[in-house]
Order: structure tokens, then C-alpha cells, then sequence
């Protein structure tokens, strides 16, 4: 049984007739144009965005799950977070237990060490960079540790070195058994880390599957209308304009 199936998915304009299955231990890339509806899906399969059709996860449609039951098993890293309070780095991390009722201290160890946020304790969250925050924003969904991890452009803000550094992240919490869902812009990086991907145009799924089915030549001209060099035998990958 897959972890999370997706059957004629609709969200108002935005999303259309998608549909789509993730197993356990697999990483799907979203990817598209600005615009095309990753943010939209994401937040749909986390079931916090009115829609029509199915989603099923881990055997219960997502739509009779309590909140409580969806955020248990689904965590969502928006694509920018903030704190409304001054709060000490691990006191956010420790967010990411509210679902669980409780304060798992290894848990939150755990969470802080995958993330690469220990140098940051002790300090308040809205004293840290665009990419310091991202981290821990990262961490805090962690700490939940979901079944299915869904991140919205997780790596936007980051240097060249944590955007590796998180995407080795999501992938190794993938291969442990759960399954990551995340929009990203970054093609090459998609194609090195991703099982799957899907490539979505106006809402709806241009093309599905693994990384070399994907990012063809002519798929990524048609939906992006540049043209565009793909070398996946090349170590990394490169996909860029040409």
C-alpha cells in the first residue's frame, strides 16, 4: 500500500485533475514553473486547503482525519516561516512535539543534529539569517517525525553548502522508511536527490516519473519555454538553460 495516493486531485483554479502515488522510502520532487501549483499541492496533501477527489494516506483519507491525526503523520515546512514571539532556538524545535502532547527530549536531539542547528542554542530565533531560520524551521518538523514530510522550497534561502547539506537530510529521512514531498526550483539538485518527480504546467501534471523521464529536453523547453541542456550522466547532474 502506497503512503500517500492522490486521485483526481482539484483545488479551486489552481490544481487539476492530479493524481499521483508515493511509497515509503521514496523523495518526489515538485518542480514547474512559479506559478504552476507546488505550493498549492503541497498544502492540499496536508489537508489544510479545500479540495476535490481522494487522498489517502496510510490507509485514511486525509479528509476524515482529525487535525490531530494529519499533523501526527504529515508535516509541512512552509516555504518562509516566522515567529511572532522572540523565541529561543529550541523552544521552536520543541514545536514540532505539539502534535505528540509531549517534550520527547531525544526526539528534539535528534531533530537538532539532522538539521545542523546545535551551533544555534542558547540563541532567539529572530536574531538568526534567512537561512539560519530556515534550518530550524527544518528541525522543527523533524522533531514531529512524520511519516510524510512535505517542504516547500526548502533550500531557497540557503548557501551552497546546506542546500547539500538539507537535501542529504530529506533524502537519508527518506530512505529510514518515511516518505519526503518537496517543491524545488533547483533541477539539478531535484534530479541528484529525487526518486520521482513531478513536473506540473498551469496546474496539472506534465509528466511523471523518474528523474530521466522527466527532464527531457522537449518537457522542460515546452513547460519553462526556454530551451534547455539536460547531462543526467554527468556527476552531479547539470539541467540549465542554454
Amino acid at each position: 500500500m502506497a503512503l500517500i495516493s492522490v486521485r483526481n486531485l482539484h483545488v479551486g483554479e489552481r490544481i487539476a485533475d492530479v493524481s499521483f502515488a508515493l511509497e515509503r522510502g521514496d523523495m518526489l520532487g515538485v518542480i514547474g514553473p512559479n506559478g504552476a501549483g507546488k505550493s498549492t499541492l503541497l498544502k492540499s496533501l496536508a489537508g489544510i486547503l479545500d479540495y476535490r477527489g481522494e487522498i489517502d494516506f496510510d490507509g485514511h483519507a486525509v479528509d476524515a482525519m482529525s487535525p490531530r491525526q494529519r499533523a501526527q503523520g504529515i508535516g509541512l515546512l512552509p516555504q518562509s516561516g516566522e515567529s511572532a514571539w522572540s523565541l529561543n532556538v529550541e523552544d521552536v524545535v520543541a514545536l514540532g512535539r505539539l502534535p505528540w502532547g509531549d517534550q520527547d527530549a531525544e526526539a528534539i536531539r535528534v531533530a537538532v543534529n539532522q538539521a545542523g542547528v546545535n551551533e544555534l542554542l542558547g540563541r532567539k530565533v529572530d536574531q538568526l539569517s534567512g537561512g539560519e531560520r530556515a534550518r530550524v524551521w527544518l528541525a522543527r518538523v523533524l522533531a514531529g517525525h512524520p511519516k510524510l514530510l512535505l517542504a516547500d522550497e526548502p533550500i531557497a534561502s540557503l548557501d551552497l553548502y546546506y542546500q547539500r547539506s538539507v537535501m542529504e537530510v530529506l533524502r537519508l529521512y527518506a530512505n529510514a522508511g518515511q516518505g519526503v514531498i518537496l517543491a524545488i526550483h533547483d533541477l539539478a539538485l531535484a534530479a541528484r536527490y529525487c526518486d520521482k518527480l513531478c513536473l506540473l504546467h498551469h496546474g496539472r501534471v506534465h509528466a511523471w516519473g523518474t528523474p530521466d523521464k522527466v527532464l527531457t529536453d522537449a518537457n522542460l523547453s515546452e513547460v519553462f519555454r526556454i530551451p534547455v541542456h539536460v547531462d543526467l550522466q554527468a556527476s552531479p547532474p547539470v539541467v540549465s538553460p542554454r
